[in-house]
């Protein structure tokens, strides 16, 4: 495999453990572009952090292949850890040491190009480097794995649940500092099971279930395909006839005999607006594309499939 137009590309990855007959992951195929954030989706136990830990050769795959800035994953496992900057799901750090004194021993290790960016990340975490690392909260803790993960600007990120802990000033700050990384040409893989999370910064998105890649969307194309909710409410008869009979429409009464609720794709909205052009509106009102619905589609589609 030796596409080097993708920075990351997996092919027919399958990993199962000694022991256990079933797959963790089973032929998992993807690719991720430079300067592209990947969101990689899936409930708890999908297999998102065992995709994760084979990329960076902490278990080697049963089968398929991967590489990473076109070396191998398994034979060139040293050398790529150069240009990947890592976050663990579970963060383990050293917890004699203080934040200012990890984060120092992590540089020394692996010296970065820019050593005032880990001050600047430092001070937009708000991380307490002072204090020793056994004393810091969840959230405090994850910001320090974080910022060893960004501070050496790496050309890869692959973060595992990278929001986990984090209240929503920190994971607006987190954002802010994902989108400075791609604006240099990084590549951002990382793990979520928070759709709202990743539709903020992902430019694409693979869903994962029991170990196998399900759908990948762009977030472009999701918006697009997912459902549409309208509250309606009529001048006078409703036209329930009608609108049943577009595509895919589901088409249920309101709270009076005048008002309806209406759930189509976008592919129907032509012939929804052409029934409501030939009736008097009353009211007319919009909810927002319900990603989350979208995804637990998904999900239910596939169960349906491996019955």
């Amino acid at each position: 495999m030796n596409d080097t137009s993708n920075v990351i590309a997996i092919k027919s990855l399958s990993k199962r453990y000694r022991g256990t007959s079933e797959f963790s992951l089973s032929d998992i195929t993807l690719q991720v572009q430079a300067g592209e954030v990947y969101g990689f989706l899936g409930a708890n136990g999908a297999g998102k952090s065992t995709t994760i830990r084979t990329l960076l050769n902490f278990i080697q795959p049963t089968s398929g292949t991967a590489t990473i800035l076109g070396k191998d994953i398994v034979k060139d496992s040293v050398a790529l850890k150069h240009d990947i900057g890592y976050l663990s799901g579970d963060v383990a750090l050293y917890n004699k040491l203080t934040g200012r004194e990890f984060l120092t021993y992590m540089n020394e290790l692996h010296p970065a190009e820019n050593p005032s960016y880990q001050q600047q990340l430092i001070e937009a975490f708000e991380v307490p480097a002072s204090k020793r690392l056994s004393t810091l909260s969840k959230g405090n803790g994850q910001k320090v794995g974080i910022i060893q993960a960004l501070m050496h600007e790496p050309r890869v990120l692959i973060l595992d649940e990278p929001t986990s802990g984090l209240d929503p000033l920190m994971q607006e700050v987190f954002f802010e500092h994902i989108n400075i990384a791609k604006s240099r040409g990084a590549s951002i893989f990382f793990s979520s099971h928070n759709l709202a999370e990743v539709r903020r910064i992902c430019d694409r998105i693979g869903f994962i279930h029991k170990g196998k890649l399900i759908r990948e969307q762009s977030m472009t194309e999701l918006a697009k395909t997912a459902a549409h909710t309208f509250d309606l409410v009529f001048a006078g008869e409703p036209p329930v006839g009608e609108l049943r009979a577009i595509k895919s429409a589901q088409i249920a009464l309101g709270h009076n005999k005048r008002s309806v609720i209406a759930v189509l794709p976008a592919e129907s909205l032509a012939d929804f607006f052409g029934v409501l052009a030939k009736n008097q509106l009353e009211h007319f009102d919009q909810r927002e594309v319900n990603l989350e619905e979208e995804f637990m589609n998904y999900y239910r589609e596939a169960d349906r499939e491996q019955v």
